[in-house]
């Protein structure tokens, strides 16, 4: 089992940043793709980025270039940075992780944080 809690979330102006931070509460290194999807009013959960193998990371392409995914193994912490926001980045973010137990896959989700972004 792993516990996962997002924080920085909140409200930022068009062209700001905000830092999104996914705190786990064991070690991210027995944690497979960790990353963020994102869930907006009336429209599926997204990919937003994820780590895949090792150090790879994968980024939808509305986001390349702007944001960028990080973590610090010695905080079991995963980051998003994103800046020059957009009105259309307005969603809930949430952390995601997968864990292997008995040969089956599971998915971990943490309760997710509210960006909004003003025009």
């Amino acid at each position: 089992q792993v516990q996962l809690v997002e924080s920085g979330g909140g409200l930022v102006q068009t062209g700001g940043s905000l830092r999104l931070s996914c705190a786990a509460s064991r070690s991210i290194f027995s944690i497979n793709a960790m990353g963020w999807y994102r869930q907006a009013p009336g429209k599926q959960r997204e990919l937003v980025a994820t780590f895949t193998s090792g150090d790879t990371t994968n980024y939808s392409d509305s986001v390349k270039g702007r944001f960028t995914i990080s973590r610090d193994n010695a905080k079991n912490t995963v980051y998003l940075q994103m800046n020059s926001l957009k009105p259309e980045d307005t969603a809930v973010y949430y952390c995601h992780g997968q864990m292997l137990w008995g040969g089956t896959w599971f998915d971990y989700w943490g309760q997710g944080t509210q960006v909004t972004v003003s025009s």
